[in-house]
């Protein structure tokens, strides 16, 4: 008489969904060996060292390149542990562009040096996870996920001092930051 509804059809993952699989799914080897996201974190202080340990990062201007009534200032601080080899782990904290509470934990690397003429001049790479686009500015950001989203930030920098540097990152297509660090 009656035939019994036969069950919707399942979804296809999002394409977010995918591209995390897939990024798990190539860093299984890597996270199998005997790898370390922040290699020499755990070293101790050499004996009678002055060298600074830790970098401070403070930014209190962000520039949009397209202006939108929604955006807000930028503000973010973070502190960085430095590490062998010009590398360095940290983490941020700032309110995006739409006012949310954020955080952004990351691994990076510096190269000083990168210009012979200007010695002072630096690049430098992070990489990492952010989280704080939310609700309806969730598609602001490329690949978020339950509000966590990968990023890369490029940098260039001038050091004032061996402690000091102003710095600027650039925000994907969105945003450049104007900071400045203090190594302790």
């Amino acid at each position: 008489m009656f035939s019994k509804p036969s069950p919707p059809p399942h979804p296809l993952p999002s394409r977010a969904t995918l591209t995390l699989l897939l990024l798990m799914a190539l860093s299984a080897p890597a996270l199998a060996t005997d790898w370390t996201l922040c290699p020499g974190i755990s070293d101790p202080v050499p004996e009678g060292s002055t060298e600074p340990r830790y970098e401070a990062f403070f930014s209190p201007y962000t520039h949009h390149w397209s202006p939108d009534s929604e955006h807000q200032q930028v503000y973010a601080v973070s502190v960085s542990r430095l590490l062998p080899n010009d590398r360095y782990c940290g983490f941020s904290l700032f309110n995006n562009s739409f006012g949310q509470p954020s955080a952004y934990a990351f691994v990076g690397k510096s190269w000083p040096g990168i210009w012979q003429a200007q010695p002072k001049l630096y690049a430098s790479l992070s990489a990492g996870i952010i989280y704080g686009y939310v609700g309806q500015y969730k598609n602001k950001v490329p690949l978020n996920v339950g509000g966590f989203s990968p990023v890369i930030i490029p940098a260039i920098g001038y050091r004032l001092s061996p402690r000091s540097t102003l710095e600027i990152q650039l925000l994907g297509t969105a945003a450049v930051m104007f900071g400045t660090t203090w190594r302790f």
